[in-house]
This record gives structure tokens, sequence and C-alpha cells, in this order.
């Protein structure tokens, strides 16, 4: 009976792959009228499709002329509404023009899945009047976001801090950043609260809370070498994004030499987010192969979903000096059935000052052989080359970097690994 089930397997496989192109056939029949609409029109330009109308619970308008104009558009099979069922996380792919420029790919979020979004609606009417439905607009000038008026020079700890993992611990020095390279307002380039708009204000409040990823790529921009997406401005609660490439997914059986160079580059961004001139320790907590994608020109790697972080002042815990702040942290490994899982204390984070998540999570996730992701193990550099096999360091540092045996070990292991993919990765004279 058993050998049989395999072939029942794949037959089952086989009959619900049909009915799936079957009901997906009738689907587009039964919306022909809406396809051929689709295609003619432009949703982007609607303003309650890209929620403008809830401004300013919203996440930005300073992209919103090049919507209105047109410049910015679905491509082809981003036009389907019907498809938006498979499309959980709300990106989607765009084209962007300028009459100099011509046109280019962008990427647009909305920042959280339809269910997501509509708690956030939620949460400020039950913030404003305790009910979970109201004037969402009117609501927002009864909320915290509004209650920072233009007579508040400064956007200090206090307010903020638990709003989201950009600020679960912050300083001034980082809120003073986030204020000063606000995106959404003319006036970028002032950390003084008051010199924004009230609307602007609660703008930036409101994205503080539900979802910083925007603000993490302002503060922290790729112009500057942080290795982000860049942002690129916003239109209600649509955020348009530079396109990088491929996810780092693709690459999972890319030749060794380029799986190489890209665990090379991976294990760079961990050290920069760790150690930085500028004191700040930037910590992912959220690691997976779709959260990385590589420049199809350059073949950089790029961080390209950055809500999940958080960001520790390292001179000001050197400054306030809690307990063990001078202890080396190590994050716990941990083994588990599930993709993409990390051990971490988040309160650990912000109160240590060296810290090794960053090495653990790119190692444990990506790197090494605990690494799972669509049913596949082994991690990017899986089955290395005979002479790289037999050598046996590659799988020592992975494992020492993923699951220490020695106290500090990762911290070693993490220096050691970067060395040895250089080696690796530099052609033999």
């Amino acid at each position: 009976m058993l050998r049989f089930l395999p072939l029942k397997l794949g037959r089952l496989y086989r009959c619900l792959k049909l009915l799936f192109v079957v009901g997906l056939f009738v689907i587009l029949l039964m919306n022909t009228h809406n396809l051929f609409a689709s295609f003619q029109k432009n949703e982007l330009t609607d303003r309650r499709f890209i929620n403008l109308n809830k401004c300013p619970a919203c996440f930005g308008t300073s992209w919103c002329r090049k919507f209105m104009n047109g410049q910015v558009s679905f491509e082809t099979w981003g036009r389907l509404r019907f498809l938006d069922v498979f499309n959980v996380k709300n990106v989607f792919f765009a084209q962007y023009g300028e009459p100099r420029e011509g046109t280019r790919r962008i990427v647009l979020k909305r920042l959280g899945s339809n269910q997501e979004l509509a708690e956030i609606d939620q949460k400020i009417c039950k913030r404003a009047t305790g009910r979970p439905r109201c004037d969402l607009i009117q609501a927002m000038y009864k909320t915290e976001f509004a209650r920072l008026n233009g007579d508040v020079r400064l956007l200090t700890p206090d307010v903020v801090e638990g709003w989201s993992d950009l600020v679960h611990c912050p300083s001034q020095r980082l809120l003073d950043r986030i204020v000063r390279r606000y995106a959404e307002t003319k006036d970028s380039g002032s950390f003084l609260l008051k010199n924004l708009k009230d609307t602007e204000r609660m703008q930036l409040l409101m994205t503080l809370a539900f979802n910083p990823e925007p603000l993490v790529l302002q503060s922290f921009p790729s112009d500057e070498g942080w290795p982000f997406a860049k942002y690129l401005g916003a239109c209600g609660r649509m955020v348009a994004v530079n396109y990088v490439g491929e996810e780092l997914w693709s690459f999972y059986d890319a030749p060794w030499e380029k799986r190489v160079d890209l665990a090379k580059q991976l294990m760079d961004i961990a050290e920069q987010l760790t150690n930085n001139d500028f004191d700040f320790g930037l910590y992912l907590l959220d690691v997976s192969f779709d959260n990385f994608a590589v420049g199809p020109r350059d073949g950089k790697v790029i961080v390209v979903d950055a809500e999940n972080v958080v960001v520790a002042d390292k001179r000001l815990i050197k400054q306030n000096k809690p307990e063990n702040y001078d202890v080396w942290y190590e994050s716990k490994f941990e083994e588990c059935d599930k993709e993409a899982c990390l051990s971490f204390s988040k309160d650990v984070l912000c109160s240590r000052v060296t810290v090794d998540h960053n090495y653990y999570a790119i190692c444990q996730n990506l790197l090494s052989r605990y690494a799972t992701w669509r049913g596949s193990s082994g991690g990017l550099l899986h089955n290395p080359p005979p002479h790289v096999a037999k050598d046996g360091q590659l799988e020592a540092l992975l494992d020492e970097c993923a699951n220490p045996k020695k106290r500090y070990g990762r911290f070693q292991a993490a220096k050691e690994l970067r060395e040895y993919l250089t080696q690796l990765s530099t052609p033999a004279r």
C-alpha cells in the first residue's frame, strides 16, 4: 500500500493543479468586461484606490502629483484586481515615467495586508472614540497623533517609546534624525517638530506607530551607503520604493561563486548594521530569503523589507550604563520547525553595546545548514565544491556562527567567516 502513496499524491497534485487552472479560466470569463476595463484604466490615479481620501491617516502625499498625473502605473498583471487575493502583502510592481529620464520599474507597497490596514482604521477610531468605526479623518484630530501641536519643539522618547520596533528604545538623537530626514514634508532638514504642518506631523506619527519601514529607509538612506531600498515617496497609503532586483531566493541554486559573493555581502550587511561610525545598532528581526534582493547590474544585496528593525543608540547605552551594558550579548540558538524563526529580546538588544544578533540571524536563517525556506534546507551555501567540503572550514564556521559551542564563539566565527568568504570569492592567481 505504501509504495502507491507517492503515485496517488502525484495524481492528486495534478488534479488540483488542473482545477486551479480551470477555476482561473472561469474567473477570467466571468470578469471579461472588468478585465478590459482594468487594462484601460489607471487605478493609481483614483484617490479612493490609493486611500488618499483617508489622509492624514496615511503615509504621505509627496508623490501625489506623480500619481494623479498618471506617471505611475501598474505593470500588466498588477492591473488585474481579482489577482489581489494572491497578493497578501499588497506589494505591486509598477512603472514610473519622467519626460527626460524615461520609464523605470518601481515597487509600490500598501505597508500591510487588507486586514492589517482595516485594523489601523479600527485602532484610530478606538483611540479617538472608543468605537471600532467612525469618521476616520475627524478621529485623527482626537488621537495622540494630533496632540503634539505646533508648540512642541521636539519629538521626544517618552512620547513614542514602544510604538514600533524602530522606536522600541528611542534616543533623542534617533528621533531628531527621523524628523530631520522626513521626506513627506517640504521643510525636510529641520529636527524641530513644530516646523511640520499639522497633517505632516500626524502622518509621521501614524507611520511611526503602524509601519515604520518608510522612516527606516529615510533615516538610513541608500544614498549614504546603508543597505536598504531607496525610498521615493508616498501618496495616501501607497508607498513607492526603488526596484532593486530579484529576491535572494532566486539565487538559491546559482553557481557556487555567485552564492559565495552573496553570502559575503550578507555578512558585510550584518557587520555594517551592527558596527558603524554613527554608533547606531540596527538589528534585523525578520530575516528571510524574500526580505533581500539582488541588483541585476551590480549584483549588490539590499534589504527590501525594513519594517521590523530595532534601532539602539549605543552612545546613549554607554552614557546611561544599564546593568551589564558592557557585557557582550550572545543570542541564543533555538531550533524550530518553522521557517525563518529567530530568538531575541528587544530589551536586551537595547541595553547592550556589543551584540551578535545580526550575525546569528544571517547565519541561521540564510547561510547555514539550519536555514530552511520553501521546503528546502541547507542554506545559501549548500552543496559546496568537493575541495571546500573536504576542507571542512566553511561548515565549521557556519555551525559556530549559527549555533556556537564556545563562549563568544559567534563573534569570532562571524569575523573568520567574512575573511574566509573573501578568500573563496577572490580568483586564484
